[in-house]
């Protein structure tokens, strides 16, 4: 990794080519995430603070690039959203090259219609993978990594990720209780297309009894094996916290197959945790009950951590634009923000650590 943009804050920012101030795309795209609007708030703020710098909010993501139509971005206009939830900008699954689209020259057309000298667009592996593919069509990009999911190469934590695990934990705080006075199984889903991060961190932080992860496809016989044990040892409830992405050992399980895909091709999730519970309770005997987290777990304001690191991005994001760092993503490393090259960032998703995920095991049961 090499650093990111590295004057203070109030250093002041280059001038774009030809010594004139430039003006700068944005836009969020994927699935909403708190802290989105952090990121739209701290580029705007870095990049006025000289004075010669003006913003352009595309809406809806890679559609509102598409479509042409954009929102005028002001200190006036990006005033009070910190907390907020959401994007101001909206955001949508829209791929540019879907179906063999020109998305390079559709952009192109875009940019010189408003005017836009560099684009920062805020996503995950979908979304920066067209700006990547941009980039290399030279197109001035700097990426802003955002996903709950936290699976994205390159950067050590996404925002969004801390506050979709407070919620997820608080979740099993309180299913603790009418699973105790119940006596029963509560099976809850969370998210996690390729990868059990915040599966892994909830499961940990409630004190769950069993943790189901895409990465270590899991054999039914021994879920079912393992709960039987804690009844029999006067155990009366249990909490079994799965992953959307979490799949059974080949020939273990029957799970339904969704043929639904979205523009990038990736099947739509969701389900394992009411197929578990229907195993579950025939397989044991145990009265079980499903909570699917879906969507609320997106929702809302986001935790201080998210906020903070959010606003981190965006600040180093508008500096590396000033600076012409293109075709780079700004990432958390330790404690600090670098940059690195979005090709490097997208090369491999960033999957559950197999320590973390072997000190939860200690508590399971």
């Amino acid at each position: 990794m090499t650093p990111a943009a590295a004057p203070l804050p109030d250093a002041p920012l280059p001038d774009a080519p030809g010594g004139r101030g430039a003006r700068i795309g944005l836009l969020t795209g994927g699935g909403d995430c708190p802290g989105l609007n952090a990121v739209i708030r701290a580029v705007v703020r870095r990049g006025l603070a000289d004075g010669r710098y003006s913003f352009v909010g595309f809406l809806h993501g890679w559609a509102g690039v598409l479509e042409n139509q954009a929102i005028e971005l002001t200190r006036q206009s990006t005033a009070g959203i910190l907390p907020r939830g959401g994007t101001i900008l909206g955001t949508s699954r829209t791929n540019p090259y879907a179906g063999g689209s020109d998305g390079t020259a559709a952009v192109r057309r875009t940019l010189s219609d408003r005017g836009v000298d560099a684009l920062i667009p805020i996503g995950g592996e979908d979304t920066l993978g067209v700006a990547l593919r941009l980039h290399r069509d030279g197109i001035p990009i700097v990426g802003v990594p955002k996903t709950i999911d936290n699976d994205l190469g390159g950067t050590d934590v996404t925002f969004g990720f801390q506050t979709a695990v407070q919620i997820a934990t608080d979740a099993i705080d309180r299913l603790h209780t009418t699973a105790e006075s119940h006596n029963r199984v509560m099976v809850v889903e969370v998210m996690g297309r390729h990868a059990g991060w915040i599966a892994t961190h909830a499961g940990l932080a409630g004190g769950a009894d069993a943790i189901l992860v895409p990465e270590r496809p899991f054999d039914i016989d021994e879920v079912v094996a393992h709960l039987r044990r804690r009844h029999a040892s006067g155990r009366s409830f249990s909490i079994v916290v799965v992953a959307e992405g979490a799949a059974p050992r080949e020939g273990t399980m029957q799970t339904h197959e969704d043929t639904e895909t979205d523009a990038f091709g990736h099947p739509r999730l969701g389900g394992i945790g009411v197929t578990l519970e229907g195993e579950i309770e025939l397989r044991t005997g145990f009265e079980s009950r499903v909570t699917i987290l879906g969507h609320v777990q997106r929702g809302g304001t986001p935790v201080a951590f998210d906020r903070v690191l959010a606003t981190r991005f965006g600040v180093a994001a508008m500096e590396a634009v000033a600076r012409e760092r293109f075709g780079t993503m700004v990432a958390l490393s330790g404690t600090d923000i670098v940059g690195v090259e979005l090709e490097e960032a997208l090369r491999e998703p960033k999957l559950l650590d197999p320590e973390l995920y072997e000190t939860a095991e200690l508590f399971f049961g």
